[in-house]
Order: C-alpha cells, then structure tokens, then sequence
C-alpha cells in the first residue's frame, strides 16, 4: 500500500493556517505588484522560490529590473537584506568576512571576525557571473549549509538565509559560467524577458517623474519562517510524487526511458530536482488557493527547476535543441 506524502491531518487548525497564509500572500502579491510592472511570472516564480525555503537565479539582459526586484522582496519580506556588486576582482573574503588582528591597550593581540555581507536574511548577488570561479563558490556553501568557514572556525548565517543572484546571459562579454555544483544549490532558474508594451509604456511614465513608489513591509522574518514551514506540511498524493520520479529520471540520459534521449542530453538533474519540484509544487497550490498540489503544478514549474541542472549535447545544438526544448519534451512524456 502506498502512502500519502505530507500531512494527513485537514483539522480546522491547518485549515485556519492555510486560509491566513493565502490572505498574507494576496497582501504581498498586491504590494509587490505595485512596485514591478509587467513581470507577474517572474514575481510568481521567485515569491514560489523563497516560500520554498530556497534561493533564487535571475537570469536576463541589464535593465530588466532584476535588482529592483530583490529589492522590493526583501523590503515586503521583512527582511534584513545586504548587497553585493560582483565584479572580476571580487574576493572570496569580500562576501564572507575575515579575521582582523587587533591590539588592546595593555599590549595584548588577538584575532577578531569581520563579518561579511553574507551575514544576512537576504542576500542580493547582483551579476553574480562577472566574478571569478573562486569567489562564485565563496558562496556554496553559505548556500547549502546556512553556515561559513572562516580561519577554521564555524559561523552560522541568520535566518532565514536566501541568495538572489542575477545574471547576465553567459553570451555577453566578461562574464563566467557557474560551476554546475553552485547551480544545482539554486531552486530555481528564472528567466526574465522584456516586459509587455503597455507594462514598459507604465514603467516609463511612472520611473521618471518627481516620486516614485516605494515598497513597504507586508511580512517579517518570523511569519515567512511559518509560512515556509506550513508549505512542507501540505499533503502531496501519490500521483504527484510518481510524476516527479518520472519527470527527473526521463531526464537522465542513462535511463534512457525516452528514445534518443542519450544523445540530446549531456547530463541530467539529480535528486536536488526532485525535491524543489516537490517543495515549489506545493507553493504553487497554496499561492492559487488550494490545499494540495497538482501534476499541472509540476509541469509548470518544470522549466525553471530543470533549466540549470541539465545540459544538452553539442550535437544537440547543432540541431538547434535547447535545455527548454528537452524539458518540454519530459513534461509530454509525464502528461
């Protein structure tokens, strides 16, 4: 007999949680919305994201309000935020910290730790691929295990701890692609695009007059650490989690569950990916007002969880098949 992952219990108790997790949702949604035009998937993708527990990747050209947008989320959230410019000449001490000698006026020395601005609740790594490979993975982990390792000593990170990292295309000039390891700690991939004309015709009005608008808190630290936790006890039927086994493993070139998937697919997405698809499913549900997740919630976050855990072969782009393409093809196979 198969179990039912998640909670069983639909009390009144939960069912409270829920209904006031979905009214403070609506609050943050309507606030953020006030301030970003034109990028609601964008916005859906990373409030989905940090409600999971998990840190973001903003991917897209300058100028498409990236920044703005981790802004915005830390100021709604509540949270403390810090940001980073990362640049060529970035060190790995820059965004974690160091040790400094100091001397007390009786003569004595002794070493005391400078934390860096990854000792936040909110971390902004503004182009985060403009720096070096070795001060891309200062942050791993930071990322993976919420604490840093400076001088042989352990210094754990506020929480909650989130990384939003924006990203230039790999295409444009000075910039380095992430190691794949640092890739896989992100729980999402968003891609932002070029806003709608009448979204852009809206920020254009509104960006260059006298005043501009302002975010202000809707949460705190404290109630999206409740909300995060309220998303892991939504239950999640069989039929979902076989869906997500069977999305991630077709993904696998050495399954080869779909024919010639071995020579599209360099390498394909770990368990990493079945787990955020597990835990964004179940934001998914609860930002449209529903007490468990669909297999359609898994297939709508299919891409942004999938994108940067896998890699086509170069006779795959030869042919013109990209990531996206590969992973529409998986979500055709699960339908």
């Amino acid at each position: 007999m198969q179990e039912q992952s998640g909670l069983d219990d639909t009390s009144d108790d939960v069912l409270g949680e829920v209904e006031r997790a979905i009214e403070d949702l609506a609050r943050l949604r309507s606030e953020i919305g006030r301030i970003i035009y034109g990028q609601e998937q964008v916005v859906e993708e990373t409030l989905t994201a940090i409600l999971a527990g998990g840190h973001v990747l903003l991917v897209g050209v300058p100028g498409l309000a990236k920044t703005r947008l981790a802004e915005t989320l830390g100021t709604v959230l509540g949270l403390v935020q810090k940001r980073v410019q990362f640049t060529p000449d970035l060190m790995p001490a820059d965004i974690l910290g160091s040790e400094v000698l100091e001397e007390t006026a009786s003569g004595s020395r002794h070493f005391r730790f400078l934390p860096g601005p990854v000792f936040a609740q909110l971390l902004m790594a503004d182009e985060i691929n403009r720096a070096s490979p070795r001060t891309q993975a200062a942050l791993l982990q930071a990322m993976q295990e919420k604490r840093v390792t400076v001088a042989g000593q352990d210094h754990p990170l506020p929480e909650p701890f989130h990384v939003l990292a924006t990203q230039n295309p790999i295409e444009q000039e000075g910039t380095y692609p992430l190691p794949e390891a640092q890739l896989d700690r992100f729980i999402m991939q968003v891609e932002v695009g070029y806003p709608s004309r009448e979204a852009e015709r809206r920020m254009m009005v509104v960006t260059t007059g006298i005043e501009q608008p302002e975010p202000a808190p809707v949460l705190d630290a404290t109630r999206l650490q409740e909300l995060q936790r309220l998303v892991r006890r939504i239950p999640v039927g069989d039929r979902v989690v076989e869906a997500i086994l069977e999305l991630v493993r077709a993904g696998r070139p050495e399954n080869r569950v779909l024919e010639g998937i071995e020579e599209q697919v360099a390498w394909g997405p770990g368990p990493r990916a079945s787990q955020a698809l597990l835990l964004t499913a179940r934001v998914r549900a609860l930002l449209d007002g529903r007490l468990a997740p669909s297999i359609e919630d898994v297939l709508a976050l299919a891409p942004p969880v999938l994108r940067h855990r896998m890699a086509v072969t170069f006779a795959a782009r030869a042919e013109g098949i990209g990531v996206d393409q590969v992973i529409t093809r998986l979500c055709r196979h699960v339908a």
